[in-house]
């Protein structure tokens, strides 16, 4: 059998990856706590599940709009204007299956063979590998640890070609937790207000977990909203990532677009789903707070036991539930049976002898790196952290 070759141009996610194999060692009766899934570790808050229930039990079991119930996209509008100053309409929306197909939505809206798409990195591993899909061309700005894992407007307008379609970005960033303030916002729309033709896309989706105060999104500079596409979704906020509900914001032209490929792919989303987001969007919030707050908490405890492993150079990410140390100080390292030449060696020898999943940095284009999850509770968290000491005490 010969399978496309469009199967060819883009990775398995190492994320999922590494959460298939900790589930591998599990069922061979062994302890893995996992640091590998960006995934909260909190049920959905039950005024959200009640809403899906009465959605059960009205009947809303039929096919839905593709772009979305009316009052979904509504919920959505005024979610916009609440948290974010926004102003959109439901025409500008399109809900789906989850962020993920909204970035591929976007994704293969935009992107033609050979345009260029600046990412800089690190970046969320199906960034790259959506470009890819469509027959783009992946453009990486590099950043670090020392410069807090941000760009500079002059960094990227250096990377700016006549081929540039698409800048792509998250904040908060997965994987490294960095944040942009509102001027290093502005200092990255002075140069795209040079270049009326590049689309930007805006990844929200960890908006509410934020330990730097109030989110920021770059559609706040409204001569550029028209070319902004803002993603977002319930799953990291709302502690709803198996019911699947992401969404795109964009200008009436773009979400026409989504909503075309997306009818031929998937269709509208789960209906309950969709009434649940509705409440979700709309009504108290307080839960989702009081999860951010225990990851404050969780992240201030990362911290201080990441501190004590010899050789990481770790920054205190400003948002999401990560930390991406460079944990290149142990590359060349050996304790007499594994070697350790690059992240995939870490996360492996990790994952085999101290039993914690992790995911290297090269999937997220930081190859000195792996990303380390703290959504997990705090007793496994430093069951993690001390097996991790253990581990990495026996290379010399």
């Amino acid at each position: 059998m010969e399978l496309s070759s469009l199967l060819n141009r883009f990775a398995e996610p190492e994320t999922l990856k590494m959460a298939k194999l900790g589930r591998e060692l599990r069922a061979q009766g062994i302890d893995v706590i996992d640091l590998s899934l960006g995934e909260p570790d909190f049920d959905t808050p039950q005024h959200i599940k009640d809403a899906a229930i009465k959605a059960i039990n009205d009947n809303f079991s039929h096919y839905t709009p593709v772009s979305g119930y009316a009052d979904l996209r509504e919920a959505v509008c005024t979610k916009l204007k609440r948290d974010n100053n926004l102003d959109y309409k439901p025409e500008n929306i399109v809900t789906s299956t989850g962020a993920k197909q909204s970035l591929a939505n976007a994704i293969l809206a935009l992107v033609d063979d050979g345009d260029e798409v600046i990412i800089p990195t690190p970046y969320w591993v199906t960034y790259s590998e959506l470009v890819k899909i469509a027959r783009g061309k992946v453009v990486e700005i590099r950043s670090s640890v020392a410069n807090g894992f941000k760009i500079t407007p002059a960094e990227l307008e250096a990377a700016i070609t006549p081929k540039t379609k698409v800048f792509m970005f998250s904040s908060p960033c997965n994987p490294s937790g960095a944040v942009y303030s509102k001027e290093e916002l502005a200092g990255l729309a002075e140069v795209f207000r040079k270049y009326p033709n590049i689309i930007i896309l805006s990844d929200e989706i960890y908006e509410y977990i934020n330990f730097t105060g109030a989110h920021e999104s770059i559609a706040q500079f409204s001569d550029l909203k028209e070319r902004i596409v803002i993603i977002n979704g319930l799953s990291k906020g709302f502690a709803m990532t198996g019911w699947r509900l992401g969404y795109i914001a964009a200008n009436v032209d773009i979400a026409k677009a989504c909503e075309k490929l997306q009818g031929q792919f998937t269709s509208g989303t789960c209906s309950i789903t969709q009434k649940a987001g509705v409440v979700a969007l709309t009504t108290d919030l307080t839960p989702t707070f009081e999860m951010a707050e225990e990851f404050t908490r969780r992240r201030a405890r990362t911290l201080e036991l990441v501190k004590e492993i010899p050789g990481f150079t770790c920054f205190e990410p400003q948002g999401a539930f990560y930390i991406f140390p460079d944990v290149s100080y142990y590359y060349g390292k050996s304790d007499g049976t594994n070697t350790i030449t690059n992240s995939a060696d870490f996360s492996m020898f990790i994952l085999n002898t101290a039993h914690v999943s992790s995911v290297m940095g090269d999937a997220f284009g930081e190859p000195n790196c792996v990303r380390f999850s703290f959504a997990n509770s705090m007793t496994n968290i430093e069951r993690a952290w001390a097996r991790i000491a253990e581990a990495l005490s026996k290379l010399k």
